[in-house]
């Protein structure tokens, strides 16, 4: 039985698995010169697999996608996904925030043992393959070193990525080869992405890379603690990141969004007024904030480029009007980082192109997973938990329809 599967990441290397337990003869291809390139920049911030949570919890963090996800996350959960690490003699751990790690903090011994399994098993890789769609006879066409290369398959499960980190191989080139034939795709944007602010050259060359620590952002109703880092162009970081899809839409629908920064979401607001009320004497306007207020030299330089920008000086405001603004500037976003740079991407295949075997629709026996879905989910183990959970599905749904031919004689 043969199938191939075109994506040596997460979810393909999970589909070839599947697919190999199950008795096919399998064959990766990946245009890259070695495979996971993408789990392994994951690796760096210690390679976050999935998350503790509630299983009613975790599915809301797919957001609309989540009735279609509910199924696949039940069949390949978090608590199997650690049973599968284990079996590969990595054993996870969970840390503080509720996030499952390998207790290695890498991915490299991870895929190390993981890529040995499946050369045990029998799946074989052709790297530096970049995968072009179809030729007129239905066969796979492929771009090599060596020129164009044409392979016959009984079923192909497609694992290609979104768009994000295109040097390390998901560049959604699938997009035009799948519309071609039919098949429909939702434009790819960036997801757990930056966004661009106008900073003036002054606070954009003392401040970045800077984080604002310990900060609470807030758009559109909800609020997020955690850290964000300004950038030469913009803001970036955990807290911008879990507010992406709506700052995100905001964008693209009007053009900018403003975002509130709490620069002290822990203290009240009249024990702020009170630390403001203070007696500068003959300290600076600057040293006097920072030690009232407790900010951080990037805090102070936040809140001096929103004062210059409304043409309102910090040293003029009362006390009240001060301590207001310290837990909520305002920060205009003006536009979205590149997809390049994002974590992840929205946007692909909607699940109404698919089967319940995760089949397209209009290409019998071509499967689909991972990131080429049009879903999202925040950063902390969803989307590798994710990626893991469809491989696993369109890996299962390959082998039936591969069983489905033999049983009929094909």
């Amino acid at each position: 039985m043969n199938a191939v599967v075109i994506g040596a990441g997460p979810a393909g290397l999970m589909a070839a698995e599947t697919l190999a337990q199950g008795g096919a003869d399998v064959m990766v291809y990946d245009a890259m010169p070695s495979a996971g390139r993408k789990l392994l920049m994951a690796g760096r911030g210690g390679l976050n697999l999935t998350h503790s949570e509630p299983p009613e919890a975790f599915l809301t963090r797919y957001g609309q996608a989540a009735p279609k996800l509910a199924a696949v996350i039940e069949a390949f959960p978090p608590d199997r996904l650690r049973e599968w690490c284990e079996e590969l003699g990595q054993p996870t751990f969970i840390g503080s925030s509720g996030r499952i790690f390998p207790k290695s903090l890498k991915a490299s011994p991870l895929l190390r043992a993981w890529l040995r399994r499946l050369d045990t098993s029998g799946v074989k890789f052709a790297l530096r393959h970049r995968w072009t769609g179809w030729d007129d006879k239905g066969r796979l066409l492929f771009q090599t070193p060596e020129g164009e290369e044409t392979v016959a398959a009984r079923t192909t499960v497609l694992a290609l990525g979104g768009a994000s980190w295109p040097r390390l191989g998901s560049d959604g080139g699938w997009v035009e080869a799948l519309k071609a034939k039919g098949v429909k795709v939702t434009p790819l944007k960036p997801a757990n992405c930056g966004f661009k602010v106008a900073w003036s050259d002054i606070f954009r060359d003392r401040f970045e890379g800077q984080p604002l620590k310990g900060v609470a952002l807030s758009f559109g109703g909800r609020s997020v603690r955690g850290e964000s880092v300004i950038t030469r162009d913009g803001l970036e970081g955990g807290a911008v990141y879990a507010l992406s899809a709506e700052l995100r839409e905001a964008v693209l629908a009007s053009g900018g969004a403003t975002l509130r920064v709490a620069l002290r979401p822990d203290v009240d607001t009249s024990d702020l007024i009170t630390r403001l009320s203070m007696p500068r004497e003959k300290q600076t306007f600057t040293n006097w904030l920072r030690k009232a207020a407790q900010l951080s030299p990037v805090a102070i330089g936040l809140l001096q480029e929103t004062a210059k920008t409304s043409g309102v000086a910090l040293t003029s405001m009362s006390p009240e009007a001060l301590a207001a603004l310290v837990n909520a500037v305002p920060v205009h976003l003006t536009g979205i980082a590149s997809i390049a740079r994002a974590i992840s991407s929205a946007g692909g295949i909607p699940f109404d192109e698919f089967d319940g075997d995760f089949m397209l629709r209009r290409l019998p026996g071509v499967f689909a997973a991972g990131e080429m879905l049009d879903w999202e989910a925040p950063t902390g183990g969803y989307l590798l938990q994710a990626c893991f959970a469809t491989g696993a599905a369109a890996g299962k749904g390959a082998l039936k329809w591969l069983e489905g031919r033999v049983a009929n004689g094909e």
